[in-house]
């Protein structure tokens, strides 16, 4: 099996040396740390214009409560009603937020502005903090939206822009009811979920965690950490052989991982790593999750698994010690993945399209 985990990955290497979008190094590196640029910033930022106003098709996670709960998507949920489903909708304006904040003078900033107000208002906030106060909501989007809800929200706390700040203090009230959920249903939740789709647990902390650190919410962050180290703090050799799953977007494995490099202190954490991995090196993690059909919606989540697949390789790399012979072999394999998965996320097909430049900006952002 090793043997076989080896020869795919040093084939997937022996792959991106030939017409690589990114220059190949004349070091032990296969290929120098790309960069975000302002054209890729372009990019990304098309695909959330391109849907975070765009009501069909969509994937409603809903349950009717009676007649009245028959709504179309732009009443039910008049801030995020775009990008195919709540949840990406979310993070498609975390996206433009981002973008923004590294790109100041791009040169779609305008209808950015303008797209993030048309729907960051406060009689649009106050809809969906009535939807989640509403009987039978007590899952909906539980954890996954509420992470990314929390993203959005701590990236406008920390954009220097009256805008930014305006929408930070019309966003807030959203934002306290998804601490409130979290507070409320953590201590509830017995046994974490380890599946590589959205209830995922380890993600679901992940995203809370810098939110409650960022703005100085003790409560939820001895919350997050209490319930981190009581899922994971003992966990030991993870089964890496199963993954990936057929429709997975996170690594169990690898994003149990990526917070515990958050929650730990760093010798703590290497300790907790050596255990919990302890032969990664080997694993077939390593090598990109291969897509067969991207007109397929869950089979078009392993181009996500490739990008969150670099969140944790980033993060590891920043946590292991100097010298540390792992260090090489993740780089190679975060380049690896990150170049695989930028090749095919703009594919044509809006099945990936509505949700993967989310994906790819954090990746870059952890670089």
């Amino acid at each position: 099996m090793k043997k076989n985990v080896a020869l795919a990955f040093i084939l997937g290497l022996m792959v991106i040396t030939g017409g690589s979008i990114f220059p190949i190094s004349e070091n032990n590196n296969l290929m120098k740390m790309p960069e975000f640029s302002e054209e890729l910033a372009l990019k990304f930022a098309a695909m959330a214009l391109n849907c975070i106003e765009k009501e069909y098709p969509n994937k409603p996670s809903h349950v009717f409560n009676d007649e009245n709960d028959l709504k179309v998507p732009r009443d039910q949920h008049p801030a995020f009603y775009g990008c195919f489903d709540w949840h990406s909708s979310v993070h498609g304006h975390w996206m433009l937020v981002k973008v923004l904040k590294i790109y100041p003078e791009i040169s779609v900033r305008g209808k950015i502005i303008a797209a993030l107000k048309r729907n960051i208002t406060p009689e649009k906030i106050k809809s969906e903090v009535d939807y989640f106060n509403q009987k039978s909501r007590k899952s909906f989007e539980r954890t996954y939206g509420w992470s990314w809800l929390l993203k959005l929200t701590e990236e406008l706390y920390t954009w220097d822009d009256p805008d930014g700040k305006t929408m930070f203090v019309t966003i807030s009230p959203l934002a306290e009811k998804i601490v409130s959920s979290y507070l409320n249903f953590l201590p509830k939740q017995t046994y974490p979920i380890r599946t590589g789709v959205h209830p995922n647990t380890a993600f679901g902390l992940l995203f809370a965690y810098d939110y409650a650190k960022r703005l100085k919410h003790n409560e939820l962050l001895e919350m997050v950490i209490s319930r981190s180290l009581n899922y994971f703090g003992e966990d030991v050799s993870c089964p890496a052989g199963w993954e990936p799953g057929g429709e997975d977007f996170f690594s169990p494995c690898l994003m149990e991982t990526l917070l515990m490099t958050r929650i730990l202190k760093a010798e703590e954490f290497i300790k907790w790593f050596e255990k919990f991995f302890p032969d990664i090196k080997n694993s077939n993690l390593l090598v990109p999750a291969i897509v067969s059909d991207r007109t397929d919606g869950k089979l078009s989540h392993l181009d996500g698994l490739n990008l969150s697949r670099v969140w944790s390789f980033s993060a590891i790399l920043k946590a292991i010690p100097k010298g540390d012979p792992l260090k090489g072999i993740l780089k190679d394999a975060l380049k690896l993945h990150l170049k695989t998965a930028m090749e095919n996320i703009k594919s044509g097909f809006y099945e990936g399209e509505h949700w993967l430049g989310s994906f790819a900006v954090y990746a870059y952002s952890g670089l």
